[in-house]
């Protein structure tokens, strides 16, 4: 390198030294420039190995001048990183890492560079404040971490969407991938963005790549919230590769041109392999908009914790209420149609002008006639297997319902089953007071809500009114994310406990428990333990979704087949059809039932 360099860097020295032991003296420097070093010496944590590491940092500290810098070049494994952070924010420096794009060619870089820049200050003694940064290659400001664990991780994400981003630009992708693309300031998700590679679209050149924007609020749907729909959505828009984005709630878009401005750079990394320089990405959607959604009300709960209640665009113009427990916000908990606003009466419509109308307000009304959810139309079909096959809107009956929701299910059977007397048990008051405040859910003479755990009502039921109820339906969630069951909780499926459901179900009655599980072998295990409690066990399994509602009766007399069932559903149907009184069109009972399947 001396010889490299004669004549040519007259001021560059090359000397033979231990990094561990030099002879400059001290504050010799304003900077000190490793490149690799202190990558090569720490290769593992071991103990000698450390000392190496606390005796190179004493030195650089040492030959430093208060105010000078040591830059270090590294390509940041975790364990490396988070020594270096360590030890030199505990000094009192601070402390920033910059990611640097790698030089020549881009594929002989797959991981990222970093550069830490500590800045040497004296150290306060008593002081325990840090000052940790990270500034990735994109953003030309740092970002404050709160912690150096923090930062370590920080740097992880981005290596990790180097590695995704180099997989991807290779070889089309088998699984879907998913990741999040945050805010700048927050670091809150702003996207989050899914990778379906369809192999059978024959690639040509406009076909390879697209981006996908859902529309929001629906990013819950079957369509883009699970992967069979999106791979169905991917192949039926014709692209080898769709990039499907969902916005989250918590952040504000300007529409559609800010979004593709936005992300246009970004998801250019995820192009797949053999796409044209410079190739135009179309950017799609639903009726080409981002969609509707206004945040309603947020609060929290001891039991549910942070909850929202959000109004959605969906199909058709029409507009829905949601319940969003944000521990879960990929499920919505309670959905309610909302009903137009009609004109005061008299009043007749303005005269068509040139004039563009501005947008209509969104309904508020909470439309009570319609069942949003699947599985509640389900369950109330399940109501036919009372008794005798004949219609029974008008005819006494006493059900119980253990999960209150935004109120839909209970609300519907009481005002489609007239002399039905409604008990509900709710075990977190702040839902009740979401059901009326924003659900239309009221109670009165023939709807009452207890609010209380279920299993101690029932239990106490059991004890001191037994054979009450002709129906009794399970619609709660747990609340324990870890199971794979996230309804009901699985209390609430063990044996001593569905012995006391059946205590105070009547002979002739009908205990409907809505299912959904994951988990194949916890699954068969609370089938086996129904079939020891209920002798007499149907299933129905909710098209596109995890539910499972499963009809579970006392006794084996009554047993029917699926086309006996159906035919007693389309009679009740038809009973339930008065004049007056609102009914959808969807709500084919007889469907419900004629596809069960008799465990």
């Amino acid at each position: 390198m001396q010889e490299r360099s004669t004549g040519k860097r007259p001021k560059m020295s090359y000397v033979l030294m231990d990094v561990l032991q030099m002879d400059f003296p001290d504050a010799h420097f304003q900077v000190v420039l490793d490149k690799g070093t202190l990558d090569a010496i720490l290769t593992d944590d071991e103990e000698a190995t450390l000392s190496k590491v606390d005796r190179m940092f004493a030195e650089v500290s040492r030959v430093l001048q208060v105010g000078g810098r040591y830059l270090c070049v590294s390509l940041a494994q975790a364990h490396v990183l988070r020594k270096a952070v360590e030890y030199f924010s505990q000094e009192g420096w601070v402390v920033r890492v910059h990611e640097v794009a790698g030089s020549g060619d881009e594929q002989q870089f797959v991981l990222p560079v970093f550069v830490y820049i500590m800045t040497k200050f004296k150290k306060i003694p008593g002081s325990a404040q840090q000052i940790l940064e990270i500034c990735p290659e994109e953003q030309d400001k740092p970002m404050r971490m709160e912690s150096a664990e923090r930062l370590v991780e920080a740097v992880r994400d981005r290596q990790h969407y180097a590695l995704l981003c180099s997989q991807l630009s290779k070889t089309p992708c088998g699984e879907q991938l998913s990741l999040d693309l945050c805010e700048k300031v927050s670091g809150r998700p702003r996207y989050t963005l899914h990778v379906v590679d369809s192999p059978s679209v024959k690639p040509s050149r406009d076909n390879r790549f697209a981006i996908f924007i859902i529309p929001q609020g629906r990013e819950t749907e079957w369509l883009f919230g699970t992967e069979d729909g999106r791979r169905q959505l991917a192949a039926s828009a014709g692209f080898g590769r769709l990039v499907t984005v969902a916005l989250h709630r918590e952040q504000r878009y300007e529409g559609m041109a800010s979004i593709q401005a936005e992300l246009s750079g970004k998801v250019m990394e995820l192009a797949p392999p053999g796409l044209p320089a410079r190739q135009q990405v179309p950017f799609l959607s639903v009726g080409g908009d981002i969609g509707v959604r206004t945040v309603r009300h947020c609060d929290s709960s001891p039991l549910s914790g942070e909850y929202v209640v959000e109004d959605v665009k969906g199909d058709d113009a029409c507009y829905f209420r949601r319940l969003v427990f944000l521990s879960n916000r990929n499920v919505v908990q309670s959905e309610a149609r909302l009903l137009a606003p009609a004109p005061p009466p008299g009043q007749k419509k303005r005269r068509k002008d040139k004039k563009k109308a501005g947008p209509a307000e969104p309904p508020t009304a909470i439309d009570k006639s319609y069942l949003c959810c699947e599985h509640h139309k389900a369950m109330v079909a399940g109501l036919c297997l009372l008794g005798s096959p004949d219609p029974i809107p008008g005819s006494p009956i006493a059900v119980l319902v253990v999960g209150l929701g935004g109120g839909s299910l209970p609300l519907f059977i009481h005002d489609y089953f007239s002399q039905a007397q409604v008990a509900v048990v709710e075990i977190d008051p702040c839902m009740l007071e979401v059901a009326t405040c924003w659900f239309g859910f009221s109670q009165g003479e023939r709807m009452q809500v207890h609010v209380a755990d279920g299993l101690d009502y029932v239990a106490k039921l059991a004890a001191e009114a037994p054979a009450q109820y002709d129906a009794i339906m399970f619609d709660v969630d747990s609340k324990d994310l870890t199971v794979g069951m996230s309804c009901p909780p699985p209390a609430f499926v063990e044996k001593p406990f569905l012995q006391k459901v059946k205590t105070i179900l009547k002979p002739e009655g009908v205990f409907v428990l809505n299912l959904v599980c994951r988990d194949a072998r916890l699954k068969e295990s609370v089938l086996t333990v129904l079939r020891e409690v209920f002798p007499l066990l149907y299933a129905r399994r909710i098209d596109g979704e995890v539910n499972e509602i499963l009809f579970c009766q006392p006794s084996p007399e009554g047993r029917c087949d699926p086309t006996e069932l159906g035919a007693r559903a389309r009679v009740l149907e038809g009973a339930l059809q008065q004049p007056g009184r609102p009914w959808d069109s969807s709500y084919v009972l007889a469907d419900m039932l004629q596809a069960v399947t008799i465990i």
